[in-house]
């Protein structure tokens, strides 16, 4: 590709409303263009990256034995009101009606679409396992889209589907993908990690993985262990203080611990509060916080210096919502004011975390305005029927998979996702197939997705300096900028033209520069669009020698145009 030709305009400055340094790069390298809040147009150059992380994928997955097919964004809001999520996806399903006011959705995902489909196409065990994949545009409204890709309005995603006959197939179905994502995001150069997550919207009954790519932007806090292989979203992540932390400890101190004792904290309401008024530490102190799940009332009571996990609170009650309910709610049931509820005498079911079952001597609400207890002891002045793990992990952890680890956290941009979804929908889709015996038996179902889009933003968030992106050579828009300093100097053209023949010949990828503009324009444009290796023909062409520059490493190095030609080749088939 000749520049002087590619549509390119590179921006000196970042907009104003671009938070994210992927976002601001993008923009001012000229490789997207926003239409609307959420919504951009990929430049000729962000389409040739697009374009090399969708055939990254496409290998991997044919490679994994998926077969690639292309369902439609408009879905009738028929099938998603059959599986049930029509009325609980929440205002990110963008619903419409066409002309005849029949209901219709954009998909955020296509579950619905392709159990409908293979419902429709497989009645026997002869045509199962199957695993079909699509990679198609995605539409999820929402509230306040930022950080240009990583959450926008209208987004390219990679979605497959898995149908086995039996939990054991769909083990290896899912196998298969996870080893196909670790493939495909270290092609793309990413330094990721695969966490146990929560299923989120999509649900189902199995395990599921998210595919984080580390970065401070990141909007998911990961738990990894130093020691072992262990990770997982903090929504998910547990850790050896978790469990057993109950079992015997306050049974021990039971018989030197004081007698519950009522004194005055007029005004404390909070943690750091009690901390500075009594001296206590925060550990020492049960935070008791009432929410609402569903149509039930609940009290979670952990210690001062952890956090609620709801999500945690929410599967252990089996809720489909849950908040935290507000000070008036919380008046109106307890008939106590915030900052003073407590689980002693509290008439609500009462979930206690482990961690805050295992306090011998803690400080809590008193259920009365102005007043706290001392001296409280779980299991001896309020009952423990509901312990389990309710909290966020913290940092320095031990870690839940090994002996000698803690947890260290990360920031991440979730990438991929793959979940054993089993029957949650070919249950209700009536996705069903004879077996050997004739009987009818429901498909097993696996879901894996990968945020198309969402990887260029992350790459970039990776691979950049001061001077702008610097892109792994696999997914690179071109692999060699080649930049003649004076187009007007006829040595030099004639130099830079034979180059890039040579190289293209040889399968290289190449940007000829042959803009009539100062060479500090020129590599200052380089530098941001970030092509990983550059060729710059000067003045010392009379000579046969070029400058070569691997943008990575920044070193300016003088030779022969074989051996940069040499250099180019081996660069790019990885040797």
């Amino acid at each position: 590709m000749r520049q002087n030709q590619l549509l390119l305009s590179t921006l000196r400055e970042s907009p104003g409303d671009a938070e994210a340094i992927s976002h601001q790069l993008m923009l001012r390298a000229g490789y997207i263009r926003q239409v609307a809040a959420g919504i951009y147009t990929y430049m000729p150059l962000g389409r040739r990256v697009l374009r090399k992380v969708e055939e990254i994928v496409r290998e991997e997955m044919d490679r994994a034995g998926a077969q690639e097919l292309l369902m439609p964004a408009l879905q009738p809001a028929e099938l998603w009101k059959e599986s049930g999520r029509y009325g609980v996806y929440g205002p990110e399903l963008m619903r419409l009606q066409d002309r005849h006011e029949r209901e219709f959705a954009l998909g955020p995902t296509h579950e619905e679409v392709i159990t409908t489909l293979v419902r429709n196409e497989i009645s026997s065990y002869r045509r199962l396992p199957v695993t079909l994949y699509q990679i198609q545009t995605k539409f999820r409204d929402e509230r306040r889209p930022r950080f240009g890709l990583l959450r926008g309005r209208e987004f390219l995603m990679k979605d497959a589907y898995s149908f086995d006959t039996d939990w054991e197939g769909l083990d290896a179905s899912y196998q298969q993908m996870y080893k196909a994502y670790h493939r495909i995001f270290e092609r793309c150069g990413l330094n990721f990690r695969a966490v146990e997550a929560d299923a989120g919207a999509i649900g189902g009954e199995g395990g599921t993985h998210e595919f984080m790519a580390l970065a401070d932007i990141g909007e998911d806090t990961i738990a990894a262990c130093t020691c072992c292989g262990y990770a997982a979203n903090l929504e998910k992540a547990t850790s050896r203080a978790s469990a057993g932390e109950d079992s015997h400890a306050h049974d021990q101190a039971k018989a030197s611990t004081p007698a519950i004792e009522k004194f005055h904290t007029p005004s404390i309401r909070t943690i750091d509060q009690l901390v500075q008024s009594v001296g206590a530490a925060a550990s020492d102190i049960l935070k008791t916080v009432v929410f609402v799940a569903d149509e039930q009332v609940v009290a979670v009571v952990v210690r001062g210096d952890h956090e609620i996990n709801e999500l945690k609170v929410k599967h252990y009650l089996g809720a489909e919502d849950i908040a935290i309910a507000d000070a008036e709610t919380v008046l109106r049931l307890t008939g106590v004011p915030t900052g003073f509820i407590g689980p002693v005498g509290l008439t609500l079911k009462v979930l206690v975390d482990h961690a805050a079952a295992a306090l011998t001597n803690g400080i809590a609400g008193a259920n009365e305005g102005d007043y706290h207890y001392r001296n409280v002891q779980p299991g001896r002045d309020f009952e423990l029927t509901h312990t389990g793990d309710f909290r966020n992990a913290a940092e320095g952890d031990g870690c839940p998979n090994c002996a000698d680890g803690t947890l260290q956290f990360y920031r991440g941009i979730e990438v991929g996702h793959v979940f054993k979804l089993g029957t949650k929908y070919s249950e209700k889709l009536g996705a069903q197939f004879l077996d050997s015996a004739g009987k009818s038996q429901t498909m097993i179902m696996g879901c894996y997705g990968i945020g198309v889009s969402r990887v260029l933003s992350a790459v970039v968030e990776q691979h950049y300096d001061a001077n702008g992106i610097i892109w792994p050579m696999g997914i690179a828009p071109y692999q060699v900028h080649l930049i003649p300093i004076a187009v007007k100097d006829e040595a030099q053209m004639q130099a830079a033209l034979e180059l890039y023949e040579r190289l293209q010949a040889n399968g290289v990828e190449v940007l000829l520069d042959d803009r009539d503009e100062r060479p500090g324009v020129k590599f200052k444009d380089s530098d941001l669009i970030g092509i990983p290796l550059r060729i710059v023909v000067g003045r010392d062409i009379a000579s046969g020698q070029v400058e070569y520059v691997e943008r990575r490493a920044g070193e300016k190095q003088v030779i022969g145009t074989e051996e940069a030609i040499e250099r180019v080749l081996a660069a790019v088939r990885g040797r």
